[in-house]
C-alpha cells in the first residue's frame, strides 16, 4: 500500500455512536477523520484506540479581520490541546468559520487587504503550532455546491496562501471532491500542490459518495500520485452509497497501487 488510508467517521454508520465508528474503522485498518470535536465525548474517543488523522482545528473565527483572527487563534489553541489528547496528526482550518450545512458564518470577498491579513493570521497559527508541536492544514472547499460565500475557498487560493507561508506547521488539506466541482484538472493540481500537501481527501462527484460512484477516475489519480512519490494520507471524506464496508472496500481498491 503506497498510501496511508483514512476515513471520516462523521459520514459513516451515522446511526451508531461516534466512538463505535472510530473503533470499527480502526479494526478495518483505517485511520480516522473527525469534524467538530466539541460534539463528542473526548474520553470515549480516546478509548476507541483509533489513530486520528485529522479533525477540525478550530470552532470559530476568521482569517482576514482582527477580531476574527483573535477568535480563531484562541479557538485553535483549544482545539490543539484536545488534539494532543487524542494524538490527532493534523488540525484542519477553512477560509472562515462554517455554520449549519457548511455555510459560512460570515460570507465575504477576499480583497487584497484581506489576503494580507490572512497571511498574517496563518503565520500566527504557525507560531502557535510550533509552540504546541502540532500541524495545521488549510482545506480547499467548493463554492458552487456546498460552501457558497467562503473566502479563500478554491485550491488555487489555499495553495497560494500555504506556499507563501511555506512553514512546516501549515500544510494543505487537498480535497479532490471540492476541487473537481470548483476547478477540475485534478492530476495537475496534485502535482502543483505536492510540496505542501499534508493530506488528500476524496469523494466522488456527483453525490459525495465513495470512489467509483461518479465521474472521477480515482485509480488513475492514485497511480499518478504514486508516480509523483506521494506516500502520505489519503482520506475518504464521503458518504457510503450503500453498505459502509463495501464503500470502504471500493475506496481501498481505488488507492491500492
Amino acid at each position: 500500500m503506497a498510501f496511508t488510508l483514512a476515513a471520516c467517521a462523521e459520514m459513516l454508520w451515522r446511526d451508531r455512536p461516534i466512538d463505535w465508528r472510530c473503533a470499527r474503522l480502526d479494526e478495518m485498518g483505517f485511520e480516522v477523520g473527525l469534524w467538530n470535536w466539541a460534539d463528542h465525548d473526548i474520553a470515549a474517543l480516546a478509548k476507541s484506540r483509533a489513530t486520528f488523522s485529522i479533525m477540525n482545528g478550530y470552532l470559530d473565527g476568521r482569517l482576514a479581520d482582527d477580531d476574527g483572527a483573535d477568535t480563531l487563534l484562541a479557538s485553535a489553541r483549544e482545539a490543539a490541546l484536545v488534539g494532543k489528547r487524542l494524538g490527532v496528526q493534523r488540525l484542519n482550518l477553512h477560509g472562515t468559520g462554517l455554520g449549519d450545512g457548511g455555510r459560512p458564518k460570515q460570507a465575504e470577498t477576499a480583497t487584497p487587504l484581506k489576503w494580507v491579513k490572512a497571511l498574517d493570521t496563518l503565520n500566527r497559527i504557525c507560531d502557535l503550532a510550533e509552540e504546541l508541536e502540532v500541524v495545521f492544514t488549510l482545506e480547499n472547499l467548493n463554492l458552487p455546491t456546498d460552501h457558497a460565500g467562503v473566502p479563500f475557498a478554491r485550491a488555487e487560493d489555499t495553495l497560494a496562501l500555504v506556499s507563501a507561508i511555506n512553514r512546516p506547521e501549515l500544510r494543505l488539506n487537498l480535497d479532490l471532491y471540492h476541487a473537481q466541482i470548483g476547478e477540475g484538472n485534478l492530476i495537475e493540481l496534485c502535482q502543483a500542490c505536492l510540496p505542501w500537501v499534508g493530506e488528500i481527501q476524496v469523494a466522488d462527484v456527483p453525490g459525495r459518495f465513495e470512489p467509483g460512484t461518479g465521474e472521477i477516475n480515482y485509480p488513475g489519480i492514485a497511480r499518478a500520485l504514486n508516480a509523483m512519490g506521494y506516500t502520505g494520507p489519503v482520506a475518504m471524506e464521503a458518504f457510503a452509497s450503500g453498505v459502509e464496508e463495501d464503500a470502504l472496500a471500493a475506496f481501498k481498491a481505488a488507492f491500492s497501487v
